[in-house]
This record gives C-alpha cells, sequence and structure tokens, in this order.
C-alpha cells in the first residue's frame, strides 16, 4: 500500500490564509504523508465547494446567498477559486522540492458536490440525474487536469487522491433537504452512486481515499467502487458497521482513522497519544484481527478539518497524530 505502516496524516483544511505557512506545517509535521492545504478561511472560492468548482471543466459557478450556483461562463468567484488553488500549489511546491514520498491532493467528490451546487433555478443538482452525470463527467475532467499539475510540480511523489464526500450519508439515505427546506430528495440509487464514484476513481492509477466525516459511512459500498482507504470520525463509529469494517479491511482496505480532535478541546491538552488510539485497538480485538495488521491497516489522523483550529493547536494535532501512529507499530495490542 502507498502509506506503509505508522503513517499519520491530515484531512486537508487549515487554519488561517497563509499558503506558505499552511504548507510550511503541514510538510513539517507529517513527513510521510503530507498533503495540500484548504484556507476556507480566505472567503468563498477557498471553501470545499468552491475550490472544487473551480476544478470543474466547461461547468462554471458563482456565489449566491443561498450558495455556489452554476453559470455560463466563468466569472470572477472561479477565478478567484483557480487562484487561490494556485498559490497553495505554489506553496507546497517549495516546500516539497525533492520529496519522493507520497502526496495527498484533495477534492470533493461527486455526490457532496451535486448536494452543494445549485442548478440556475435554485435547486440542487441532485434533483436532475443528467445535471448529476454532467457534473461527474466535468469533476473527473478536471481532477485529471489538476492531478498532472500536481505531478508536473512534483514529479517525484506517489500522488493519493482524497475525495471530500460528507453529504454521501444523506445522498443514500434521501436526506438531502431540497431548496425550500420543506421536503427532502429521494435517495439515489446505490448502483448509480457507486457508478460516478466508479468514474472519478478511474482518473488517477494511484490509490483513492474517501472522506466522510458524517455518520453512517458506506464502507462495503466505498470499497467495492474501489477505494483504497477510508478516511472518518472514529467517534461517530456505531457497532452496526462494525462487522462491515471487519470485512473491508480484511478485503484490504485501509482506515484513516479520525480520532484526533479538529479544533482546540476544552481541557487545552490532548491525552497521550496512545490513548488517542486506544479505541482503534480495542476495535481490532473485538473484530477478532490480527494484531500485526493494526499499523498497516490504519493511518492516524484529526476527526475532521483543522480550519476551526487555533494555529498552533493545528500543529500540535498533526504532531500527535504522528507520534500516535508510531504508538501504533511499538505497541499493537
Amino acid at each position: 500500500m502507498a502509506w506503509g505502516a505508522g503513517v499519520a496524516t491530515g484531512i486537508g483544511s487549515m487554519p488561517g490564509e497563509d499558503a506558505r505557512e499552511a504548507a510550511k506545517s503541514v510538510t513539517g509535521s507529517l513527513e510521510r504523508l503530507p498533503y495540500l492545504p484548504e484556507l476556507p478561511a480566505r472567503g468563498p472560492g477557498a471553501d470545499l465547494i468552491g475550490r472544487t468548482a473551480g476544478m470543474l471543466i466547461e461547468l462554471y459557478a458563482r456565489v449566491e446567498p443561498s450558495g455556489w450556483r452554476l453559470g455560463d461562463r466563468p466569472g470572477r468567484d472561479t477565478r478567484r477559486a483557480r487562484s487561490w488553488l494556485g498559490e497553495d500549489l505554489d506553496a507546497l511546491e517549495e516546500f516539497t522540492q525533492g520529496y519522493a514520498g507520497t502526496l495527498k491532493v484533495s477534492a470533493v467528490g461527486p455526490w457532496t458536490l451535486a448536494a452543494a451546487l445549485e442548478l440556475r433555478g435554485g435547486e440542487a443538482m441532485l434533483s436532475d440525474p443528467g445535471a448529476c452525470r454532467d457534473l461527474t463527467g466535468s469533476l473527473a475532467e478536471g481532477l485529471r487536469e489538476h492531478l498532472a499539475e500536481v505531478r508536473r510540480r512534483m514529479p517525484d511523489a506517489r500522488v493519493v487522491l482524497q475525495l471530500d464526500e460528507p453529504s454521501l450519508g444523506a445522498v443514500l439515505l434521501g436526506r438531502v433537504s431540497s431548496a425550500s427546506g420543506y421536503r427532502t430528495h429521494p435517495a439515489v440509487d446505490r448502483v448509480a452512486v457507486e457508478g460516478a464514484l466508479r468514474e472519478v476513481f478511474a482518473v488517477t492509477d494511484g490509490p483513492v481515499v474517501v472522506h466522510c466525516c458524517a455518520p453512517q459511512v458506506p464502507f462495503t459500498l466505498l470499497r467495492r467502487a474501489g477505494a483504497a482507504g477510508v478516511s472518518f470520525d472514529f467517534s461517530l463509529l456505531t457497532e452496526s458497521e462494525e462487522e462491515s469494517i471487519g470485512a473491508v479491511v480484511e478485503d484490504g482496505l485501509t482506515l484513516f482513522a479520525g480520532v484526533v480532535p479538529g479544533v482546540d478541546p476544552q481541557s487545552g491538552a490532548l491525552s497521550d497519544p496512545a490513548g488517542s488510539v486506544m479505541g482503534v485497538r480495542t476495535l481490532w480485538r473485538r473484530l477478532g484481527l490480527a494484531p500485526g495488521t493494526l499499523a498497516e491497516s490504519v493511518v492516524v489522523t484529526p476527526s475532521c478539518g483543522l480550519a476551526g483550529a487555533s494555529p498552533r493547536y493545528a500543529r500540535a494535532a498533526l504532531a500527535h497524530c504522528v507520534r500516535a501512529a508510531a504508538s501504533l507499530v511499538d505497541n499493537p495490542e
């Protein structure tokens, strides 16, 4: 697998507006799996949806009071999103000169994007199956270009693509609200969901990780679609999901376990690193999985992005993840 044993990484977002400072923090803290940071504090276009909307090919979005909405041509919001992404790549390139390890880049997946982007009439793209297909194709083409640019700038790095799908569970369960808020969009057929994911996964010959920090992560569907890893908030895991987790881990899926708080803890201090992954060890024993596979099957992460954290805590959280991952190697049981 691309990441190896005892590895830690972050999710994507970092606090602040300084691309160089974010890249310096990420590459300095995460020597084995750094990532391209997102800085949503800069405003629309640097946020989760806007950043990916700027990558789309022949689809353009602009900011409306209700959110991001499709338009006829690229406007200032698209240009701003692309400009900020360029700045982020410049900064990461500066701090990864000669880097030959694994590098993670992220974008919003097709279903969370369809739930968030509005058609010209104001309803979510999710309401129109044809629009969803067009969006998936546009996203796939945009990601191909983005990954090619990353590889051009960092030619020796092994690139991992992360797709952020926090709304995937809601899409599958029919819980995405309509524009009026008085109803929800029907659940999307699981075959259609899996097909769109497969189409986007196919843009890279490297591993794909899907991040879903909401409850009811569809681990089995994601593995069947071809995901190499699933990133999730470990605190939201339920007993009913454990059986499916055991099966997908045995099938080779890596768990990106979000066990470190994504915001400054009220106590002001983190627990000891080994304590942060105690729940993961307990789960492993409960599932009857071999202790020796733990460090290779789990990547330690914060529970979600770090945009809401203080800069000092964000750096501390990444360093804490590294130490927690190392403890899985030193003491898997």
